[in-house]
């Protein structure tokens, strides 16, 4: 009986030391792959830093005083403005949040019949304005808010340096890797200079060619003739089509 007890007890701690072992591996199998990952980085800055394009929101607040309706000169500029680029960039309607129940009601209406004129003279449908109301905190500037979605590309954020960029004991130095944020700065700049963010998607479809200037330009090459266009000069006699002889 004390034999047959001995044999199991020796079975278990050959168990538990079979489990431990196992353990143990995953373990360290888990750090050499956090370690590898850490270390391994696209080397193209492309991948690293990635332009993505999102949807998000273009915001105008348009401040309103208790004592003064309508808008100011540059006021009425940024309405103008905020109501000609939903005409080229938004994905939605206008929303309008108006202020209510502090002093300042009154002339938040005057000042709303001026944007909803300007609003229809720049070519603004009015199903496209949803206006509603909102309470303002009691300690902020009230102001009218104008907001639509729009697509955005954006890049980054910039200034990570997860690894050294000096001598190291890092893989990436002696393999004259690039560093991390390498190129983030150029991939952030071009997304927030590109005028449409669906270009850096899919490329655009193409407009119809004009058929009266292409009649022309094959007439006169059946005929022989140059087919390039003239440029007449101006009243000053300058050509407008001639290269400028500024530097000879």
């Amino acid at each position: 009986m004390t034999a047959l007890r001995t044999q199991a007890d020796r079975r278990r701690q050959t168990a538990l030391r079979l489990l431990a072992a196992a353990a143990l591996t995953s373990v360290l199998g888990g750090c050499y792959q956090t370690q590898s990952a850490r270390n391994e980085f696209p080397t193209d800055y492309r991948d690293r830093h990635p332009i993505t394009v999102r949807e998000g929101a273009r915001t105008v607040n348009v401040f309103v005083g208790r004592n003064r309706g309508g808008l100011t000169p540059s006021q009425r500029a940024d309405v103008l403005a905020f109501a000609q680029n939903w005409r080229h960039e938004a994905n939605s309607g206008i929303v309008v949040e108006v202020p209510h129940g502090t002093g300042a009601d009154r002339a938040a209406a005057d000042t709303m019949r001026e944007i909803h004129s300007i609003f229809a003279a720049s070519g603004v449908p009015r199903n496209a304005v949803f206006v509603r109301q909102y309470r303002p905190a009691a300690a902020s500037l009230t102001s009218i808010k104008l907001n639509y979605s729009k697509m955005m590309a954006e890049a980054g954020p910039c200034g990570q340096w997860p690894t050294d960029m000096g001598p190291s004991l890092d893989r990436n130095y002696f393999e004259n890797r690039p560093y991390w944020n390498f190129g983030c700065a150029t991939q952030r700049n071009l997304a927030s200079q590109v005028d449409n963010p669906a270009d850096l998607v899919q490329p655009r479809g193409e407009s119809p060619a004009w058929a009266a200037r292409r009649s022309v330009a094959l007439d006169k090459y059946r005929k022989g003739e140059n087919p390039s266009g003239t440029y007449p000069s101006d009243s000053n006699g300058y050509d407008k089509g001639k290269i400028s002889d500024l530097g000879k």
